[in-house]
């Protein structure tokens, strides 16, 4: 009869992320305060003991995982806003959001589980913080390079954050639409506004095929640089248009503000020239009024 053979015995570092793991999973299901050390442990098959020689405690476990989450999403975040243009920036933004709210569902309820958006205190909060803080130093280049206030890019970074960031905890529990569908028309409201909104908005072709940490579907690099620069030609070619237009309106503008003006100058002078008119009017008719005291004496 053979003894069953025995489990190989974790290493120092393999025990410490059996744990993380293990947590990470508790976590997002039952939230900081529902898991306790004990279940840890137990679901683990260790003593307390090790829970705590490796973290100190269920804050320091906690604390791990919540430090790995925010350092992979604040990642993809950054390497997206690293595009040349605005547009493809807020692109794929919002895309990497979703594509970590996809392929990291237990991490995000962790972020958004504990604390809200609005609390302003938490994980949540500060991990909005922190990417807002990114977002902008590139608002604020933008807006000097449009001639708009460079000190308001902080409070339009917080709306701009906010508005993906709570648009991602709702499509972590609907996920439909598509993740692509979801940032594009993220992005429509974002870049157009209301009064401008495209009833069929898409993410432009440069942000598709652009999946960063991902093996692309093609090995060719050079085709996928090329398709790069032809997508980066085509925004550039069609902000200097937008460009000439605002450039054509406020020349209309100020020839509308000149001929506003002319007008004024016209009427005035007119005003003035009445006034002259019945001042003199006013004085002849007093000397006349002189002229009949002095022919006809009482």
């Amino acid at each position: 009869m053979t003894e069953p053979r025995s489990r190989r015995r974790m290493s120092g570092a393999e025990r410490r992320e059996q744990l993380i793991h293990i947590s990470r999973t508790l976590f997002a299901e039952k939230g900081f305060d529902g898991t306790s050390i004990e279940e840890i442990a137990a679901t683990a098959q260790v003593s307390k003991p090790v829970v705590y020689e490796h973290f100190g405690g269920k804050e320091g476990v906690y604390a791990v995982v919540v430090d790995r989450e925010m350092q992979k999403l604040l990642g993809m975040i950054t390497e997206a806003l690293s595009a040349s243009h605005s547009l493809v920036k807020l692109e794929r933004a919002a895309l990497a959001l979703l594509r970590y709210i996809e392929e990291s569902s237990e991490g995000f309820r962790i972020l958004v589980r504990d604390s809200h958006a609005a609390s302003g205190t938490g994980t949540f909060a500060s991990l909005i913080s922190e990417i807002a803080s990114q977002v902008e130093d590139v608002l604020a280049d933008e807006f000097a390079s449009r001639g708009y206030d460079p000190k308001l890019a902080p409070m339009y970074a917080q709306m701009l954050v906010g508005m993906v960031a709570l648009t991602g905890q709702w499509w972590l529990d609907v996920r439909k639409p598509g993740r692509e569908e979801v940032a594009a028309h993220l992005v429509n409201l974002a870049w157009n506004g209301l009064t401008g909104l495209n009833p069929n908005p898409t993410i432009t072709a440069t942000s598709r095929a652009h999946t960063p940490a991902v093996k692309p579907r093609t090995t060719n690099e050079k085709e996928l640089r090329e398709f790069e620069k032809a997508r980066e030609k085509e925004l550039k070619e069609a902000e200097k248009v937008r460009q000439r237009e605002l450039k054509e309106a406020e020349k209309a503008r100020v020839r509308e503000l000149k001929e506003r003006e002319r007008l004024l100058k016209e009427a005035e002078k007119a005003r003035e020239r009445e006034e002259k008119i019945r001042q003199r009017e006013a004085r002849l008719a007093e000397r006349a009024a002189r002229l009949e005291q002095v022919d006809h004496p009482e």
